[in-house]
């Protein structure tokens, strides 16, 4: 590496930190900028709602968690997801899983985890998988959150509470990964095109958001689906050059992203009653990291840092195995989710980044709203 080259990484590297120190010292300083988050989606996500399920998407055991304070909790990470790192910028507590909200002690006002690992926005997405929660599944459950929470603050101050919490809905994965795209089990690709798949995903995403709406829930922030004809897994199947995403993959994806931000664009149009519906461009960020990777400190973006097989994406972390010792070196964790240095990127995208990164406003900007 020349001198210029190892100086220019060097200034980037502590840019990034000194944006990351700032905004998580602005965040202790002011306390918690939303009362509350809820969080709806899948593995990217999940804290532990599966380790109770009978399912082979799990995670409650070593090496995940390795980098983790709680170690194995059921999070398909090395250590912190997205919504660990964005809840630490928004002065959040760490949030439960909705599957341990019913012992005694767990504290829900500031928020609850309800996300599901192969969980997806149709009920039967994930199915080959075992049980999980389902994204109707994930809204009744937030039912029940709220009939505890009745039962915590009077309704004037409960509606309140509401209204300005933020809900972070990160789903959709599973539609493709575990529907679509295996058409030895689920009949959907035979069924609808690709587009109208997507527009079939996107309709059924609107009605959970509008039940969320209509329970008194006003901030809205609306996850795209990454590139998953990038992850190990699908580039394990050896559809694409060495070195290339899956493109046909991706062109599927970016149908549902392109009719998701769509449908933020009706979204705010249509509800400007304190309402705000924000897209997160996922896929545009995660491009950007594939295609700067040594900008941002990774040297591996094409296979998993535990896993088995071809880019160690044909059998994903298997119980006890040893992980790769660079972790903050590589893009995926395992054979479909990402370690926890890029999701730390990607939570500092969607808190203060620009509108290529979250649309129309940031989730820094909604918190003042």
């Amino acid at each position: 590496m020349s001198s210029a080259l190892a100086y220019l990484r060097a200034a980037f590297c502590l840019a990034v930190v000194a944006i990351s120190v700032s905004d998580a010292v602005a965040a202790a300083m002011g306390g918690q900028q939303f009362p509350a988050m809820f969080v709806m989606g899948d593995s990217l996500v999940d804290n532990g709602n599966n380790n109770g399920l009978s399912s082979l998407a799990r995670s409650n055991y070593p090496p995940y968690g390795i980098d983790f304070q709680g170690g194995s909790t059921g999070r398909f990470c090395n250590g912190k997801t997205i919504i660990d790192f964005l809840g630490d910028l928004l002065g959040l507590p760490l949030l439960p899983a909705f599957a341990i909200t019913f012992t005694g002690g767990i504290y829900i006002k500031t928020g609850v985890n309800y996300a599901s690992a192969a969980a997806g926005i149709l009920d039967e997405s994930g199915l080959n998988l075992g049980d999980r929660f389902s994204l109707s599944q994930q809204v009744e459950n937030f039912r029940s959150t709220l009939n505890q929470l009745e039962n915590q603050m009077d309704q004037e101050m409960l509606d309140q509470h509401l209204r300005k919490s933020l809900v972070v809905m990160n789903i959709g994965s599973n539609d493709y990964i575990n529907n679509y795209l295996m058409p030895s089990i689920y009949p959907s690709s035979s069924i609808y095109t690709p587009e109208a798949f997507a527009a079939l995903l996107v309709n059924k995403c609107e009605a959970q958001i509008m039940a969320l709406y209509k329970l008194g829930l006003r901030k809205f922030l609306l996850a795209g689906i990454g590139p998953l004809g990038c992850i190990p897994n699908q580039l394990a199947k050896g559809f694409a050059p060495p070195g290339k995403c899956i493109t046909d993959v991706n062109d599927m994806v970016q149908a549902f992203n392109r009719r998701l931000k769509t449908l933020v664009d009706q979204l705010n149009a249509n509800y400007t009653n304190n309402a705000i519906f924000v897209y997160g461009n996922t896929y545009g960020a995660f491009s950007d990291i594939l295609s700067n990777p040594k900008a941002y400190g990774f040297l591996v973006t094409d296979r998993g840092c535990c896993g088995i097989g071809k880019n160690k994406g044909q059998i994903t972390c298997l119980p006890f195995s040893i992980p790769c010792a660079n972790r903050d070196e590589y893009i995926f964790w395992d054979a479909y989710h990402p370690t926890q240095a890029f999701n730390k990127i990607i939570a500092q995208k969607a808190y203060s980044g620009p509108q290529s990164a979250c649309y129309p406003i940031n989730v820094k900007q909604m918190a003042q709203l």
